[in-house]
């Protein structure tokens, strides 16, 4: 790799359904209620047009970044890897509505069991190689098995089998029915990758079939790309080139806006959000996500191995202020449930885990304690203003007698060495679009990214009923329930659901922001433009 410093890096280094037919036509109504908040109304009517370069500053890259799709955890990663350099069988558009990408179709069995996508075709990777079923089904084949340490796992254990049908056609067997299984497709981390030609996937190299082709990676500081001529989307991308910098510190961020080093910055700093408003060259997006914000105790590590603790720590924090102080109204107040509001199923179990002392202290004496001491690992790259509301947290704690030490841990390096490490620590969730992806993800019994190490049988029984049953009403039941059971006895305190609040150059136009995932559902260098 390249390790020339440019003006820009010179800066920044150092901080480096009830029918098919209704399904396939509707699988948007899995998700309710989507709304934008006012974008700006000059980008959003620009006409697309092709030219110029731009640079995209993103915040949590580190030096352990690869092209592996099973590692990538973090949203630089995500973005750049996931959302920019490769393409999933299908994409979530900006309504987030699973729509097809490399498949230009998809359909199920009556029983939502086998799943058959049919490529797109005259599919090319970079290299120029066609893209066929059998790059898809290793693709698929580098997360499963039970040797399998990929972010990805838990959502494909269900898949028993996945075989070609031809060239141009994968079928996908489950395990039992699956009505979401668009959605998990969509999936950062199940892309295409070219298989190697005695099994396996060339990942190494950095080829795939997104919009940009890689010119220079340099992990954790910066990733060079140029437009990929073979694209399957008739005009995109839009620009020559781009480059992705890795700026963790949120003034330095601001700072390379400001003097037009870079034209994107993820996660504007909220604390100086009035001044960027008034600056004529620089729109402000403020996006309603599956966003939220949490702090992940290991159910499996003393204290938090007692349900009873657990409880006490969810009634000793005083969301409404972390929301008010630390984030300045950019939020909304959580109740210990992932599932943001605007996903289908969404309830807001009771009773609600507002601020009480009294419970806290009484949840406390159920455990046996009448005192307790706890380490809370956190950085600014846990999630923004994470070390504010943590000290904000630790205040309110003591007053039910829970001391919490608030470690200060360094910004690179954090998902790596931190979460999943720690007992006790901060964590910023972009959500998924489904109660069964997240889920399956992130609290299932087992899962790779369960960092709560929270297992419970009735929640893991439900998870496989929920998905494969047809009946609207009767999904609405099981998801209540499993909603319910980790509110109640989960290991994740989820104090906020947050805005995407980015800060773009008006230079850079563009059309309605994805309000699913950040980045405008990660596709914003393919999505966007010159103005």
């Amino acid at each position: 790799m390249k390790k020339e410093q440019d003006p820009l890096r010179g800066d920044i280094r150092a901080d480096l359904a009830s029918t098919r037919r209704q399904f396939m036509g509707g699988v948007g109504a899995l998700v309710l209620g989507v709304s934008l908040l006012p974008l700006g109304i000059r980008a959003a009517q620009a006409a697309p047009k092709q030219g110029g370069s731009v640079r995209f500053a993103i915040n949590d890259g580190a030096q352990t970044d690869s092209y592996d799709p099973a590692t990538w955890q973090s949203s630089f990663t995500q973005v750049v890897f996931g959302g920019t350099l490769c393409n999933a069988l299908t994409e979530l558009d900006a309504n987030g509505v699973a729509v097809p990408d490399l498949a230009e179709s998809f359909a199920a069995s009556a029983d939502l069991k086998v799943w058959t996508f049919k490529l797109r075709p005259n599919l090319k990777f970079h290299d120029g190689a066609p893209v066929t079923a059998n790059d898809v089904i290793e693709s698929y084949r580098h997360h499963m098995g039970p040797k399998s340490s990929s972010a990805a796992k838990a959502l494909v254990d269900a898949i028993v089998d996945v075989k070609g049908d031809g060239d141009g056609a994968v079928v996908f067997t489950l395990s039992g029915g699956n009505a979401d299984f668009p959605y998990l497709v969509s999936d950062c981390h199940l892309v295409v990758m070219p298989a190697k030609a005695g099994g396996g996937l060339d990942w190494e190299r950095g080829v795939a079939t997104g919009p940009y082709i890689i010119e220079d990676s340099q992990p954790g500081i910066a990733v060079k790309m140029k437009r990929n001529p073979h694209y399957h989307k008739p005009g995109q991308p839009y620009f020559d080139a781009i480059e992705f910098v890795n700026i963790i510190d949120v003034a330095a961020r601001t700072n390379a806006l400001l003097t037009g080093e870079i034209d994107y910055m993820v996660d504007a700093d909220i604390k100086t959000l009035t001044m960027l408003e008034q600056n004529a060259d620089i729109e402000i997006s403020k996006v309603s996500g599956l966003r939220h914000f949490s702090f992940s105790m290991n159910t499996t590590v003393a204290p938090f191995d007692n349900p009873d603790v657990r409880r006490a720590l969810k009634y000793a924090v005083d969301r409404e202020d972390i929301v008010k102080k630390a984030f300045l109204g950019n939020a909304k107040v959580a109740n210990d449930n992932p599932i943001a509001p605007q996903i289908a199923f969404a309830v807001n179990p009771e009773p609600v885990h507002s601020y009480n002392i009294e419970k806290a202290k009484e949840y406390l004496a159920k455990a046996g304690l009448t005192s307790v001491a706890v380490n809370l690992s956190v950085a600014e790259t846990a999630f923004p203003n994470a070390i504010d509301a943590a000290l904000l947290f630790k205040e309110h704690a003591a007053k039910a007698g829970i001391e919490i030490n608030v470690v200060r841990e360094a910004d690179d390096g954090y998902w790596d060495n931190v979460w999943q490490h720690k007992p006790f620590v901060g964590v910023d969730w972009l959500g998924k679009p489904t109660c069964d992806s997240l889920f399956t993800t992130a609290y299932a019994g087992g899962a790779p990214w369960n960092d709560t190490a929270w297992k419970n049988q009735r929640f893991d029984e439900l998870l496989v009923l929920g998905r494969a049953e047809p009946d609207k009403a009767k999904r609405q039941e099981i998801y209540a329930e499993m909603q319910q059971i980790l509110h109640d006895d989960g290991g994740a305190i989820v104090i906020a659901y947050a805005l995407f609040i980015d800060a773009i150059s008006k230079k850079i136009a563009h059309g309605p922001i994805g309000n699913m995932l950040q980045c405008d559902n990660f596709r914003m260098a393919e999505r966007w433009w010159l103005a």
